[in-house]
């Protein structure tokens, strides 16, 4: 499969014990390889934004991050936070309890503060949720993929890599089957290799989360 895999990396670091020099190597790392964006935790967004102003990396950053249990009115302020500091991208965690207990209402609503977000903006922002599948069965996999469609969100995404599990081929395949074309699938959790990342690609990823680009770009 002939594809350009560096410019579809979220080049991620998002250890509890990361510190600035990290950052500033993961920053360093991104622009030479030409990853899509570094993938940061939000204190690290200004220092991102400033090491990249020269090039093409966005930032992303984590919103809600790795539970999804706070408040829709706490993810939002932080997302708030985060665009004011100069985030492009934002990935956002489902509140998994609200899927387990039905209470889709309540996740769409945030689904739709997101999107309100993003419409009110004065930059283009990208927004992903992250449906930590591995928590999921397919019916709630699929009706978390419907809602995303629906409401306009940009991305679904498989994982925090801090679940029980990561991204796998048949999630991957089910996500895209439901967004369809206009909405993207960014697989994540425990993709380590280049044979793991075209296997994602082939599966209808279009996004790679990872902490291992460079491994999986130089081949």
């Amino acid at each position: 499969m002939n594809v350009n895999l560096a410019s579809m990396i979220d080049h991620t670091l998002l250890k509890p014990n990361t510190t600035f020099e990290h950052i500033e190597k993961l920053c360093k790392e991104a622009k030479v390889y030409g990853f899509a964006s570094v993938c940061v935790n939000p204190c690290y967004v200004p220092l991102s934004v400033e090491l990249l102003k020269d090039s093409n990396v966005k930032v992303c950053t984590v919103i809600g991050f790795p539970l999804g249990a706070n408040t829709t009115a706490v993810k939002i302020y932080e997302a708030q936070n985060a665009i004011q500091m100069g985030a492009d991208e934002l990935d956002y965690v489902v509140n998994v309890g609200y899927v387990f207990d039905n209470r889709f209402d309540l996740v769409k609503k945030e689904m739709e503060e997101f999107v309100t977000l993003r419409s009110t903006s004065s930059k283009k922002l990208v927004i992903k949720i992250i449906l930590e599948t591995c928590y999921l069965n397919e019916e709630q996999i699929i009706r978390l993929c419907e809602m995303a469609r629906e409401t306009g969100l940009d991305f679904v995404k498989t994982s925090t890599g801090f679940g029980t599990g990561g991204a796998n081929i048949e999630h991957i395949k089910l996500m895209r089957s439901i967004v369809g074309t206009h909405v993207g699938v960014k697989a994540s959790g425990g993709i380590k290799n280049y044979q793991d990342s075209i296997a994602m690609v082939e599966a209808g990823a279009n996004r790679i989360g990872t902490s291992s680009g460079i491994t999986i770009v130089e081949i």
